[in-house]
């Protein structure tokens, strides 16, 4: 194993360590239920950073995420956005079987499986084509100071983000995912889903080898 995978692997025993600990886990749940905004910013700014780490590693086996600090900064507003977004449509869902419009009132996995159902259909796409535009607009910024946004715009491939992103991974992934979050206290919610970026990136990362292992 290389050296630098030893630090990446103790890095998460330590922050996994962290989280499972009583006495550090505890205080920091209880942060983020007195301020769920900040506690959101700082998981995804963590944790989904992490992802991109992954991703990186597996796709050019090396850690070097170009503008990752304000990726990870992207990152975090994410988690602003999540953790007021997710109790929107979990008591909207709520509010829908107790008018009788979704069917199943009272069964935890069905209210789970459409506040993940809605949320994704409707609210992911915009969230997910808002980090393609920021992660590639960075990269970019940090190769040439003069790029713009509107040359990001015009870059960003969109049919194909449509057909990976929003026809494969959210049935695929998210939807299952997400019904599985909001099985969960609401407490843990938001850290699973900022968990759930690791294994984004692992995918992430997986789909860039083989997509580079065929061009090649």
């Amino acid at each position: 194993m290389r050296k630098d995978d030893v630090f990446f692997v103790a890095a998460l025993v330590v922050l996994t360590s962290l989280l499972v600990l009583p006495w550090t886990g505890r205080p920091f749940f209880a942060f983020s239920e007195d301020f769920p905004l900040m506690g959101g910013f700082i998981k995804f700014f963590i944790l989904a950073s992490i992802g991109d780490l992954l991703s990186r590693r597996i796709a050019n086996k090396d850690y070097r995420v170009e503008g990752l600090f304000y990726k990870a900064f992207v990152w975090g507003f994410i988690g602003v956005v999540i953790a007021l977004v997710f109790p929107i449509y979990d008591r909207g869902v709520d509010y829908l079987q107790s008018e009788k419009i979704l069917p199943f009132e009272g069964i935890q996995f069905f209210s789970a499986l459409f506040t993940s159902v809605l949320m994704n259909v409707t609210f992911a796409p915009t969230m997910m084509y808002f980090h393609r535009v920021s992660d590639h607009y960075i990269e970019s910024k940090k190769k040439a100071r003069s790029h713009r946004l509107a040359a990001t715009l015009s870059s960003i491939d969109t049919p194909a983000f449509i057909r990976f992103v929003v026809f494969k991974t959210i049935p695929f992934f998210w939807i299952p995912a997400h019904t599985i979050t909001f099985l969960l206290p609401q407490t843990y919610r938001v850290l699973f889903a900022s968990l759930l970026g690791i294994a984004l990136g692992l995918l992430l990362g997986i789909a860039k080898r083989a997509t580079s292992q065929k061009e090649a």
